[in-house]
C-alpha cells in the first residue's frame, strides 16, 4: 500500500471524524468507506468543468467517452472480465435489481434459487417477482451462515432461470463457496449471479474461475465515491432494462452516465486490484486481534458467522447478551468509536435481521448484535482503543439493565 502525503492523511482524518485532541475510531467501513484521496484527485477535473457528455459527437464528448471506456476496463480487470460486459448503475442495489428482474423478464424459466441470507435488495427483488408469478427457492445456511453447494444443486429445477448467491455476507462476514456453486450451475446451464459487494477488493474473485455470468459491484465499498455501481454481464446473457429512455450503457440503463463517479470507481477498482492480497493479510491480522480481544474481555460474547479464513478479512461480528445494540452503539459513538449492528439497508426498513434468524439467533440474541468492519486506514492503535472501550460500555449498560 502506497504511503499518503501529509495533506492526504489530514483529509482522511477529517473524513472519519478525528481531531488531534479527540481521536475517533472508525470501524464501520461496510457502512461507508472514506473515498481514497487518489480517487478524488482523478475525479476533480470531471467536477470542475471542461468535460462533455459521453454521448456528444464533439471533442469533449469523445474525451468523456474515452474516460467512460477506461473506467469500464479498470472495473473489468478487477475480476478478469471482458470490459464490454460492464453496465454502470447508480448503486449495487440497482445492479442487483437489474440482474434478477432484468434476467427474469427475458428468460423462459420461472424459477430462481437464492439463499436465505442475501442482501435485502436481492431478497426484495425476488419477493417482487414472486408477486408476479415467479417462484423462488431460498436455500438455508448452517449456523455459521455458509451454504452447502449440494443444497443449491438439489434446489435446481428444469425451469430455473437464475441462481443468485452473494460472495460474502456483509452482516456476519461469512464467505460463500461460489467456485463450487458456479461449477454446479455451469454444468446445468443455469446463469449464476454473484453479489460481490462485500468481497470485492478483499478476496480474489475471477469470473471464469467461478463460472460467474453476472456480478454486482459497489464503488464505495472499493473506497470510490458513492452514487456509482456496476453489473457485469457475460456476453450472451440478455436482460430487460429496468430504466428506459436513451441508449446509454448498451441500452440496459438509460440516462446520462455519472462520469465523475464512474471515473473514480475505475481508479478505485485499479487500486484494489493492485494490493488485494497484501491488504487482506494486514486487515486479517487486525481483525483477529480485535475479535480475540472482544471475546476475552466481554463475558458471554460470541462470534457470529465463520471464523478464520472462512470470513471476510476485515469483518468482526459478535452478539452480546444482556445489552441492546442501539444503546451500545450510541455510547460507543459518544466515546469516539463508530461501529454498527449489521446491515444498514435492513435496519432502515425496520425489519429484524433475516440473516441472524437464518443462523439460529432468536430475537433477544439478535438485539445484542454488534459489527465492526476495518478498512484501509485502520491502525493497530485504533484496535486497542476499541478493545479498551467496548468492554467498559457493555459492562456499564449491563449494570443498568433491569434484572
Amino acid at each position: 500500500m502506497a504511503r499518503f502525503s501529509a495533506s492526504s492523511s489530514e483529509r482522511l482524518t477529517r473524513v472519519v471524524g478525528s481531531t488531534p485532541t479527540s481521536p475517533r475510531v472508525y470501524l464501520d467501513y461496510a457502512g461507508f468507506s472514506p473515498v481514497d484521496p487518489r480517487v478524488v484527485a482523478v475525479m476533480r477535473p470531471f467536477l470542475e468543468g471542461g468535460v462533455g457528455n459521453a454521448g456528444a459527437q464533439h471533442s469533449l464528448g469523445l474525451e468523456a467517452r474515452s474516460s467512460l471506456d477506461g473506467a469500464r476496463a479498470k472495473v473489468a480487470r478487477l475480476f478478469g472480465a471482458v470490459p464490454a460486459g460492464v453496465i454502470f448503475t447508480a448503486s449495487a442495489t440497482e445492479a442487483n435489481n437489474l440482474a434478477i428482474k432484468g434476467l427474469a423478464q427475458r428468460a423462459a424459466g420461472r424459477h430462481i434459487v437464492t439463499s436465505a441470507i442475501e442482501h435485502v435488495s436481492v431478497m426484495a427483488s425476488c419477493r417482487d417477482l414472486e408477486k408476479r408469478g415467479w417462484t423462488v427457492t431460498y436455500v438455508g445456511v448452517d449456523r455459521e451462515g455458509r451454504l452447502d453447494p449440494q443444497a443449491v444443486a438439489q434446489a435446481l429445477r428444469d425451469d430455473t432461470l437464475l441462481v443468485s448467491i452473494m460472495a460474502a455476507n456483509g452482516e456476519i462476514g461469512t464467505l460463500q463457496p461460489i467456485r463450487e456453486i458456479g461449477r454446479i450451475t455451469h454444468a446445468r446451464g443455469v446463469p449464476f449471479h454473484v453479489d460481490a459487494v462485500g468481497a470485492a477488493g478483499r478476496v480474489p474473485i475471477q469470473i471464469d474461475d467461478c463460472r460467474i455470468d453476472l456480478l454486482t459491484l459497489s464503488s464505495n465499498d472499493l473506497y470510490g465515491p458513492p452514487g456509482a455501481g456496476a453489473l457485469w454481464v457475460r456476453p450472451g446473457v440478455k436482460l430487460a432494462p429496468l430504466t428506459v429512455g436513451g441508449g446509454q450503457e448498451g441500452g440496459y440503463r438509460a440516462g446520462s452516465e455519472n462520469l465523475p463517479a464512474i471515473a473514480g470507481m475505475g481508479v478505485a477498482a485499479d487500486l484494489a486490484r493492485a494490493d488485494v492480497t497484501g491488504e487482506a493479510a494486514r486487515l486479517a491480522e487486525l481483525r483477529d486481534r480485535l475479535l480475540s480481544g472482544l471475546l476475552a474481555r466481554v463475558p458471554e460474547a460470541r462470534l457470529t458467522g465463520a471464523s478464520g479464513t472462512g470470513r471476510l478479512p476485515h469483518h468482526v461480528s459478535i452478539v452480546v447478551p444482556g445489552v441492546k445494540a442501539d444503546g451500545v452503539l450510541l455510547e460507543l459513538d459518544l466515546r469516539g468509536v463508530a461501529a454498527s449492528s449489521g446491515a444498514i439497508c435492513t435496519a432502515m426498513i425496520g425489519e429484524p435481521s433475516h440473516v441472524l434468524r437464518a443462523i439460529g439467533c432468536d430475537q433477544e440474541t439478535a438485539e445484542g448484535s454488534l459489527c465492526f468492519t476495518l478498512g484501509r486506514w485502520t491502525t493497530a492503535g485504533e484496535i486497542e482503543i476499541a478493545l479498551d472501550t467496548v468492554p467498559v460500555v457493555v459492562a456499564r449498560l449491563r449494570r443498568l439493565a433491569p434484572q
